[in-house]
Order: structure tokens, then C-alpha cells, then sequence
């Protein structure tokens, strides 16, 4: 069965309109024959929203009872029974009630697409997962309910749902988005212009971004090597000299003038190393650019202006920012220099920008391109001097009658020569001319291709030899020197991946996008297979393309072991290149076990986690579980017993063991729900605000009258807080601090307030903990010291943490003066409305608004 396809109606703020252009594209569909049903959605009470529902079928929801209220979920098996061509579901980073059948609704649609069913849902982009803290650092309000990005980038259609913030902040007071009694308090706390404004961009960036994937895959797919200005892209040429933070900082600064602006800066490595890059100042600049919001790029190229170019098409590039020449003014008789170069190949798309620094004409530039080993300035200056410099000197050694010894010595200066600038060849060229035209000019008979003195062959002879002796050891300098620069070229490579590693960049995507770019490719995919009949697989891909089925395939293919291969598509490497490409191979390999590795230690310690708990648990429930029910039995038998009269005193007596025996199993077994609850992230708080006074005297109730003393100010600010949550804490802390103090000695529950925190503090005089277990006692089924087995089952601290932590708050332990144990429980105030860099609006309804 075909997957179902994924749409997304995106907004920036919860009123938008997302749910009414939902509805409208469902009647729509319905208007052209589609099977189109309402899986879930939410109108909050708002009349145009309300009134699309009608005349759309809806799928009954399921009714669920948590903390005595009653939700309604999706029913996501009523759905696959029904098993629509499309389902409307709303609201996609919500979380579900717990007992429903997947914790969030993403997963719910994820089952639904599985099945076939296309989903179209809504989401606002304060609820991606990705910009949890942005949103935050801009409203003030953590958003508990997320749904990870990838979910939502691997929708088939992303459609924006884009109001500017005016005209929302209208339709509010208007009242088509909230109840007239909220409408206050949103419009001054969370939809303010600025905040709407924020997330509007944040928004409008991201779909801008997914966009420019769609057009990148587009491009390659038709081969469009013409750049398309959708945005700006600025590619600094980097040479590993100082101005390379010039040029950085000046690319930034352009981008800048441009929203949605983007610097590539690129390193080009000539392979064969004749750069004269600094390690040390490439990392530099590699730190600056990504301060900046840029991206380091490292690329192999013989022709530094041709890769430079074609990288700047390959991303799409708008403009290039390279520096002035370092070379000197008669160092431009080997070539124009890249710059120039680069500025005269660039084509009317690509604008490029030369800006000066302070080592202009301080050193040698680059070379525009490698030629030979010895270049291809010296292999031409080589062959004119072997050809036209025996020439030369036997008109010039007509004139001048200086004996045959010393014209053998002339014409073998022109033949070192020669061998100096243009290495083997050129020299044999020389010596064989020389060696003619001294046997026509200089050896007797004249004029004649014959030597009469056998002495005269001799000198020929090894006028010869040694010219082609002089040429084999330069020729052999020239390729020890080429093969040095080749290894540096290399190491330089190889040292840029080592630091990827070092630095942590060890997802596979991510080394084999180094690869593509690295060797100029296309494509670059590892494949692997089971065994040598089964068919291959994609283990991770970078690039755009069709993918590869085989390694056969592919334009470069490198084996890595029996049943694994790196492909790369694009064009064919040279040989010499594959060594390079064997390294990035191998560590792809090492990458790809250490996440496979990784997966299964994570899945063990998972199971060992599980097993850990369920092992103190089955002992919880052998011992600590079984005692007040034991109670519980006993006392119960004895009420029912008929040969026994017992007085109203044993009586109640009796009835009361049974009640705290109940009470005894209430707790434990809340203790026991609670951090199933927290292991398995269902909590879900309810933040809203209310004052500490009234919280924490209602978490007393559980111990002893006159054990615990209450300082808690009703100046204190509100806290922001989920109420039940912190009456639970409190409790477990209260009561923690109750059964570890010594009789007749007072707990003290006292509360102040700091800054934006509110601190609520309980006190003991018991025994204390060491610094080194402080830590230890907030973990599950911890008990220290020598607790007795009736006294629980080591939860209380460890939910009271969780739950503390799932309200923003924290909770650690602090030395009491004088001996003891103090419990500081803090928790986030609550600004006071006039102040807008930090007020929210009740987070309570934040999450359960629409998306």
C-alpha cells in the first residue's frame, strides 16, 4: 500500500486562519468526489470556523478521564476502520491525554499515513521543536507541546498561512480568535506587534528555507547550471592568508543588506599543494564565518578559478567577494591572477566584488592553474630555450672562433638551461641539437654531418651524456616535488576531516556532504548490502540526483570491506585522488557503526533502565506494598471474626489501622504512577498562576498536626506553576523531611522570593546527607542511610524533582545550619502584566490553543 501524503497549513500564531483554510480545502476536495472526513478538529468556539464543519463528515472522537475531568482524543483506530482518501487532523504538535494510543498527535498521523490515508493538519511555528528557545527568548513562554522539524519537513506540500500582526491583533479584538474575556490579556502580553512580528519572520524563514531545498532539487534535476537570484548567497575565496577575515567580515556585512542573506566561504586545495595555506589561519577563519551565521566549505581543484566558479553555481551564488592580489607587479607575466580571472569567466549572473587589504602585493599570489609539475610557464620557457638557444648561440659562435672545447661548454650551458626550466624533455631537445650543429659548424670536415677525429665523437659523445644526465636529475627534482606537495595537499584534507571529527561533526549526512564538496561531485551515497546476492542499500546520502541502486552505477565507486561501498556521481576522479577518497571512505564506514553502535547502547541501556526499575519494583511490591495490606487483611479478619465481641474502642481501633493502611497504599502506589509517568514524558503541566499560600498548606495535610511549621508571606508574587504538581512536590518533600527528623523537633516549610523566582524552602533537623549522595537521593528507589523497608520505596524525592523540573522549576538539597537537610524547591514567578519584556499569557491555554 502507497504511503498517504502529508499537507501543512503553517502559521505564525494561533488565529491565523489555518483551521478555516483546513476546512475550506476540504470542501474543495469534497466538491470534486474526494472522500474527505474530520478526524479532529477544534473551532474553539468560533463562529466562521464552526460554521465550515457543517456539512463534513466526522469521525466520533474517543472520551478519556484524567485527574477526574473528562478529554476528548482522536480516535485514531475509528479513523483506519473508516479509512478515508483524506483525514483532516488538527492541531499536530499536540499531546494526548494519557491512555491514548500514542502520545502525541504527530504519531497519530504518522499510523494514518502508514495506512494510506492523506493527512492535511495544521501547525504555528512556535511549536517546531527546533525553535523552542527562540520562541521563548521572544514571548517570555516555553512551548510545552513541540513536534520535531523532520516531521514536518517531510510533508509533501507546506503551505503559509501568513497575517501581518495589525491585522491579527483586529480580528482579536474583534473577537473571532479568543473569548472577550481573554482578549485583554493576550493582546498585552503574547500578540504583542513585536512578539507577532518575531514569530512571523521566524516563519517566513522557514518556509524560505524549505522552499530553497525544493529549488535545489529542482535545478539538479533538470540540470539548470544558470544561477537563479532568489536570494542573496555570498562565496568568499578564501586563500589561507591573513585577509581572509577581511573578506569574511566584509561578505557578512553584504549580506546583511539582504533578508535572508547567506555567506559560503570556501578554501580551494590544489591537489597539487602548491598553495601556501596556514592550518592554523584556515581554523580562524573557519571559527569566524560560523560565528557569523556563515558556512566553511572545503574543496579540491586544480583550476582555482574554474572550481571556484563552479561552486558558486552549484549553490546558487549571487555575488563572490575574493581579495586583491598578494602577488608582486612582475609576478602577472605568469597570468592575469584568479581574481581577474574569476571576474572575467563569472558571466552576467554572478557579480564579484575585489576588495582591498593590507597584503596587497606583499607576497606571491596563487597560479591560475598547475599546467605540469614544473608549470606551464617553465615547460614553455624550457622548449624555447631548447629549441631557439642552440640556434642562437651557433650564429653567434660563427662570428667568434673560440675552439671546440669551448663551444662544447657553451652549448651545454644552453642544455642546463633548458633541463632547469623545462625538465626532461626540452633538455634531450637541446643536447640532440647541439650535438648537431656542433658536428655541422665545429667539428672538421664543416658543413657535413661526419666527424673525422675520433677524439671529436668522444666529446659529442658526452656533451650528450651529460646533458641527459643534467635533465634526469631535474626531472626527478621536479616529481620528488610533486609528489612532497601531492602528501601535503593530502595531509591538509585529511587534517580537515580529523578536526570535523574532533569537533563533533560525526552524523554520516554530514561527512558525506564533506565528500561532495570536497571532490566537486554531484552526489555522494553509501551503500552497503547483507551479503554478496542481496541488493544494496542506502545507508546515508548527501547531494541531489536519482539515487543509486548499485555502486556499478556510480561515475566513482570505492570499496570499503566485502559488502559496503562509497558512491559519488558527478565525474570521474583521477587516480591519484582515490587515496584521499579511501580515507573519507573508511571514515564513513567507522561513522556508520558508531551510530549503529550508538542505537544499540542506547536501546540496552533503555532495557537495563527497565529492568532496574522493574526489578526495585517487583521488591517494592514484595515488601513495602504487601505490608499495609497485610495490615489491611488482618484487621478486616478480625472485624468480620464471630466468636470474637469486640468493644467500640478495639472497633475503631481496628478501622483506624485499616485507614492508614489505605492511605499508606494511596501513596505508594501514586509514587509508582507518578514516575511511570515521568519516565515515559506523559506529564503534561497546566501552568497557571497562583499565589504559594495557597498550595503549600494543602500539601500538609497528609502528616501529623504540630509537626510542621508554616512561614509562607501572602506579600510573596504568583508563581507560574501547575497547582497539582506542586502540592504532590510539597508533599513528598513535607513528609520526607517529617519521617528523617528527630521527635519533637519541628519541620520548617518557609518561602521567599528572588529576582524572577520564588523559593519555597523545608527545613530539618534529621541527620543530614553527605555532599557526595545529595545527588544520589533524587534518583528512583533510592533510600539512604538506614531508612526501615515499611518507610517507601525511595520515590517521593525523585517525583518531586520531576515534577519540579517539568514546571521550570528546579529542586536541590542544601546543608541546614546546625545539622539537618534543607529542600529548596524554586519555582518561576509570575511578572506582573506591566512589564512586557517577560509577561506571558496563561501557558495553560498556550497549549491548548490552536495551531
Amino acid at each position: 500500500m502507497a504511503r498517504g501524503k502529508l499537507r501543512i497549513y503553517l502559521g505564525a500564531a494561533p488565529g491565523v486562519g489555518k483551521t478555516y483554510a483546513m476546512l475550506a480545502e476540504a470542501h474543495r476536495r469534497l466538491g470534486r468526489g474526494t472522500d474527505c472526513v474530520v478526524a479532529y478538529v477544534e473551532h474553539h468556539g468560533r463562529p466562521r470556523t464552526e460554521t465550515l464543519l457543517h456539512g463534513l463528515e466526522q469521525v466520533p472522537r474517543r472520551r478519556l478521564e484524567h485527574r477526574g475531568a473528562s478529554f476528548e482524543e482522536m480516535d485514531v483506530d475509528a479513523v483506519l476502520r473508516r479509512a478515508p482518501a483524506v483525514a483532516l487532523v488538527d492541531e499536530l504538535a499536540h499531546t494526548n491525554v494519557p491512555g491514548s494510543r500514542n502520545t502525541k498527535r504527530w504519531q497519530d498521523v504518522e499510523e494514518l499515513l502508514a495506512a494510506g490515508t492523506d493527512v492535511v493538519s495544521t501547525v504555528n511555528i512556535q511549536h517546531l521543536e527546533s525553535l523552542g528557545d527562540v520562541v521563548e527568548s521572544i514571548t517570555g513562554v516555553r512551548q510545552r507541546e513541540t513536534v520535531p522539524d523532520e516531521v514536518v519537513r517531510r510533508a509533501d506540500q507546506i503551505e503559509l498561512v501568513d497575517m501581518s500582526p495589525q491585522a491579527l491583533r483586529r480580528r482579536m479584538a474583534h473577537g473571532n480568535v479568543y473569548q472577550p474575556d481573554k482578549v485583554d490579556a493576550a493582546l498585552s502580553n503574547y500578540f504583542r506587534p513585536g512578539n507577532l512580528t518575531a514569530l512571523r519572520e521566524l516563519a517566513l524563514l522557514w518556509v524560505a528555507d524549505r522552499v530553497d531545498e525544493h529549488l535545489n532539487a529542482y535545478r539538479s534535476e533538470h540540470r539548470v547550471s544558470r544561477i537563479w537570484g532568489s536570494r542573496e548567497r555570498i562565496v568568499v575565496g578564501l586563500t589561507g592568508g591573513p585577509e581572509g577575515r577581511t573578506l569574511i567580515r566584509r561578505a557578512a556585512r553584504l549580506a546583511e543588506k539582504g533578508a535572508g542573506g547567506e555567506v559560503l566561504a570556501v578554501y580551494i586545495a590544489r591537489s597539487d599543494g602548491l598553495t601556501a595555506a596556514s592550518p592554523k589561519e584556515l581554523a580562524l577563519q573557519r571559527t569566524l564565518v560560523e560565528d557569523l551565521g556563515g558556512t566553511f566549505h572545503h574543496v579540491v581543484g586544480d583550476d582555482i578559478p574554474a572550481s571556484l566558479l563552479a561552486f558558486a553555481r552549484g549553490v546558487n551564488a549571487t555575488q563572490i567577494v575574493l581579495g586583491s592580489s598578494r602577488r608582486k607587479a612582475w609576478q602577472y607575466v605568469f597570468g592575469p591572477g584568479v581574481g581577474a580571472t574569476v571576474a572575467r569567466e563569472s558571466g552576467p549572473d554572478l557579480d564579484v566584488h575585489i576588495v582591498t587589504h593590507e597584503e596587497v602585493a606583499k607576497g606571491r599570489g596563487l597560479p591560475v592553474a598547475r599546467g605540469s609539475r614544473l608549470g606551464r610557464g617553465r615547460i614553455v620557457a624550457g622548449w624555447a630555450t631548447a629549441l631557439a638557444g642552440p640556434a642562437l648561440l651557433a650564429l653567434l659562435l660563427n662570428a667568434v672562433d673560440l675552439g671546440l672545447a669551448n663551444d662544447m661548454l657553451l652549448f651545454l650551458a644552453v642544455t642546463v638551461a633548458a633541463a632547469l626550466l623545462g625538465g626532461l624533455l626540452p633538455a634531450l631537445a637541446s643536447a640532440a641539437l647541439g650535438s648537431l650543429l656542433l658536428n655541422f659548424f665545429y667539428t672538421p670536415p664543416l658543413h657535413r654531418l661526419t666527424v673525422s677525429d675520433p677524439r671529436n665523437i668522444v666529446a659529442i659523445a658526452i656533451f650528450f651524456g651529460v646533458g641527459m644526465a643534467v635533465a634526469s636529475v631535474v626531472d626527478l627534482a621536479a616529481r620528488r616535488t610533486h609528489q612532497a606537495s601531492r602528501l601535503r595537499a593530502e595531509s591538509e584534507i585529511l587534517s580537515f576531516l580529523a578536526g570535523n571529527v574532533l569537533r563533533g561533526e560525526t552524523s554520516l549526512e554530514a561527512l558525506l556532504e564533506r565528500v561532495r564538496e570536497t571532490f566537486a561531485m554531484e552526489s555522494a551515497a553509501l551503500l552497503e548490502r547483507a551479503g554478496d546476492l542481496e541488493p544494496w542499500t542506502c545507508a546515508g546520502r548527501a547531494g541531489l540526483g536519482p539515487p543509486l541502486e548499485r555502486p556499478e552505477d556510480a561515475d566513482v565507486d570505492m570499496p570499503v570491506g566485502d559488502h559496503m561501498a562509497l558512491a559519488l556521481t558527478g565525474r570521474v576522479l583521477p587516480a591519484e585522488d582515490r587515496r584521499v577518497l579511501a580515507a573519507f571512505a573508511a571514515q564513513a564506514a567507522v561513522v556508520l557503526d558508531r551510530r549503529r553502535l550508538q542505537a544499540e547502547a542506547d536501546r540496552a541501556g533503555a532495557l537495563a533502565e527497565g529492568n532496574r526499575i522493574r526489578t526495585a519494583l517487583l521488591a517494592a511490591v514484595s515488601h513495602d506494598l504487601r505490608t499495609p495490606l497485610a495490615g489491611i487483611k488482618a484487621a478486616v479478619s478480625s472485624l468480620r471474626s464471630d466468636d470474637v465481641a469486640w468493644s467500640e474502642e478495639d472497633r475503631a481501633e481496628l478501622l483506624e489501622g485499616i485507614e492508614e493502611g489505605a492511605d499508606r497504599l494511596d501513596h505508594l502506589v501514586g509514587n509508582l504512577l507518578d514516575m511511570s509517568r515521568l519516565q515515559t514524558g506523559t506529564v503534561t503541566p497546566l501552568i497557571r498562576e497562583i499565589d504559594v499560600d495557597e498550595v503549600v498548606p494543602m500539601a500538609l495535610v497528609g502528616v501529623p498536626e504540630d509537626s510542621v511549621g508554616l512561614d509562607v508571606p501572602e506579600t510573596l508574587p504568583m508563581v507560574a506553576v501547575d497547582p497539582g504538581l506542586l502540592e504532590r512536590s510539597v508533599a513528598n518533600l513535607v513528609e520526607n523531611a517529617v519521617k528523617y527528623s528527630p521527635p519533637g523537633r519541628r519541620v520548617t516549610v518557609s518561602a521567599s522570593a528572588l529576582v524572577d523566582r520564588v523559593e519555597v524552602r523545608v527545613v530539618d533537623r534529621g541527620p543530614g546527607v553527605p555532599d557526595e549522595a545529595k545527588d544520589r537521593i533524587f534518583e528512583p528507589f533510592q533510600r539512604y542511610g538506614d531508612a526501615p523497608r515499611g518507610a517507601g520505596v525511595g520515590l517521593g524525592l525523585a517525583v518531586a524533582r520531576g515534577f519540579a523540573e517539568a514546571m521550570d522549576g528546579t529542586l536541590t538539597a542544601e546543608d541546614t545550619p546546625g545539622g539537618g537537610l534543607t529542600m529548596v524547591l524554586s519555582l518561576r514567578a509570575a511578572r506582573p502584566a506591566p512589564e512586557p519584556s517577560r509577561a506571558g499569557e496563561d501557558t495553560a491555554e498556550q497549549e491548548r490553543q490552536p495551531q
